[in-house]
């Protein structure tokens, strides 16, 4: 058998396979494009065999013409499956593959009707010696197509050049197969066409495409090719930028709008075609005083005052692989909510911290005037009363208003000592029984309203003549656990059960803000909260925070980072 038949074969049977093993791939980027690529190099080989086994000058003319679907398939396939598998599937629209299906549409009818032009063919001639058609393809659009062809071959190579450099072993793998696999036979038609190969009649290229399958059938196989593909990688990043939820602006560092998300356009109220390309200053109000990097002191109010938003503005710096600045991306985060809810918690504090206090005396002034009748007395308490939730609902304000800046590490017992004592004196009846933990212990500054309302929790709701309070600390690991113990009646369970909730409603709800403060607190602080009985009466309220480092110099350093 001829050789070059026998070579013929092997390139069917390998990039038949390699078709076969992408087909089952579907549908994975690129799957779809590669089966076509490869079924097109299967094709124009098959046809160049049966032209080398056909008898009749007619039907080995009609083989090498039908071979032109395999030529003209090979390139298209090969620029969808580049863009397909480098995540640029925007680009493979049916429309544009109709766009890039013309000249190879065109170039089908021209070899079907060479009998009555010249624009593929020069000319034609007889079957030589060896039995083979000689043809000669000369033609203006023979050459046309032909740098069309290479066109698109080197375009999907530059897709691929990324995947070259990527920091995955198995992508640079990939990239490495694609380009080896498409060169072996496109070098191999470039010679040819060139006629830098020994003198012949037939295009060597099919011949090379046993190469080129092999290597594709390897990746597949071996580097999953298609099983791990870059193309999530690409539009992730770029749906993430567009999705995220603050607005992003990237300028170049000649300070031109050159990406916007879409909730940057939302933001300044821009379309995204005229902001590209545009000054940073044009279409981001006050520009000129944004940091070179970092945050913008003060916030950004976009809009009239009326309906205008504020905004926390950072800036950061882009730079490339040598460090060099390249631009900025400036991002946009709401805080319009925070300012409101700011305001509405400075509002209620004045209105905690005076009004009732103020309305409280009034009370006990006029219930001063009555005799000291029972009622006047159970008045008295209740005037007390309100005036001690306004005292706790003031400390819950500050607890969300400044958690976070009073988040700096400091001593426990500095937080804990101050606490005991104010117990011990304001009811010296009880017993408290405190260890003072070590100095080196560090907690967040935050938690010292936390341990008080545990304190007196563990006190003002135990009708014992002398309540018995047990305070101990124990260190596990990198957190902390202080615990306060009593001997009174427990922790009623309506007020444990709104507690895990987290919630309250008409049937489920606590007396009052002390537990409310500790666990919020607690969690700010990064920590949690534990309610267990005590033995054999009474009740252990826990709370677990992370420790915080000390300086070398045995000042508290550091800051915790509270959770909303």
């Amino acid at each position: 058998m001829n050789p070059l038949v026998v070579m013929l074969f092997v390139s069917v049977a390998v990039g038949s396979a390699a078709a076969i093993r992408a087909w089952r791939e579907r549908p994975e980027p690129g799957a779809t494009p590669l089966v076509a690529m490869l079924s097109g190099q299967c094709w124009w080989s098959a046809c160049i065999i049966f032209k080398l086994q056909a008898a009749g000058i007619a039907e080995k003319l009609l083989w090498t013409r039908l071979g032109w679907l395999g030529v003209v398939v090979i390139p298209v396939a090969w620029l969808l499956f580049a863009l397909e598998y480098t995540g640029r599937d925007q680009f493979a629209h049916p429309r544009h593959v109709v766009l890039l299906s013309v000249v190879p549409a065109i170039t089908v009818v021209l070899a079907a009707t060479g009998d009555h032009h010249q624009l593929l063919y020069v000319q034609s001639y007889l079957v030589d010696a060896n039995g083979i058609v000689q043809v000669h393809q000369g033609g203006h659009w023979y050459w046309f197509v032909a740098g069309y062809t290479y066109l698109l071959g080197l375009s999907g190579v530059i897709l691929l050049v990324d995947l070259l450099a990527s920091e995955s072993v198995t992508f640079r793998t990939q990239g490495v197969a694609l380009v080896v696999g498409l060169l072996a036979p496109w070098v191999t038609n470039a010679l040819f066409i060139a006629g830098a190969l020994p003198s012949s009649s037939i295009d060597p290229t099919p011949v090379a495409f046993s190469l080129s399958g092999a290597i594709y059938l390897g990746a597949l196989t071996r580097f999953r090719l298609i099983g791990t593909s870059p193309a999530p990688r690409k539009r992730a990043r770029q749906f993430l930028f567009d999705r995220m939820q603050e607005g992003a602006v990237v300028v170049d560092v000649n300070h031109h709008v050159v990406d916007i998300n879409d909730v940057g356009i939302e933001i300044l109220g821009v379309d995204a075609c005229e902001a590209l390309g545009s000054p940073a200053s044009a279409v981001i109000p006050e520009y000129d005083r944004f940091p070179e990097e970092g945050a913008l002191s003060g916030y950004l109010t976009v809009g009239d005052e009326g309906g205008g938003r504020s905004y926390d503005v950072t800036v950061t710096r882009i730079t490339n692989v040598r460090g060099v600045p390249i631009g900025r991306v400036v991002t946009f985060h709401d805080v319009s909510r925070h300012l409101r809810q700011q305001q509405r918690l400075e509002v209620l504090n004045r209105i905690l911290r005076h009004n009732i206090r103020t309305e409280t005396n009034v009370i006990h002034g006029y219930v001063d005037r009555f005799a000291d009748h029972q009622d006047a007395r159970v008045v008295k308490r209740r005037a007390l009363r309100i005036e001690e939730i306004g005292r706790k609902g003031r400390e819950a304000i500050e607890l969300f208003d400044e958690g976070h800046e009073d988040a700096e590490a400091k001593p426990l017992a500095d937080l804990l000592g101050p606490c005991v004592d104010g117990l011990r004196e304001s009811h010296p009846d009880a017993v408290v029984d405190y260890d003072p933990p070590d100095e080196d212990i560090a907690v967040a500054g935050l938690l010292k309203p936390v341990f008080s309302n545990a304190l007196a929790n563990a006190v003002e709701h135990n009708p014992s003549d002398r309540p018995r309070v047990q305070v101990t600390t124990r260190v596990e690991g990198d957190r902390v656990r202080v615990s306060v113990a009593d001997d009174g009646p427990g922790i009623d369970d309506y007020e444990l059960r709104a507690l895990t909730e987290g919630t309250e409603s008409a049937l489920v709800h606590g007396s009052g803000l002390g537990l409310w403060i500790v666990k919020w607190g607690a969690e700010i602080a990064g920590g949690e909260v534990r309610f267990a009985e005590n033995d054999p009466t009474g009740s252990v309220v826990t709370v677990d925070v992370p420790l915080l480092d000390r300086s070398a110099d045995g000042r508290v350093a550091g800051k915790v980072s509270p959770r909303e």
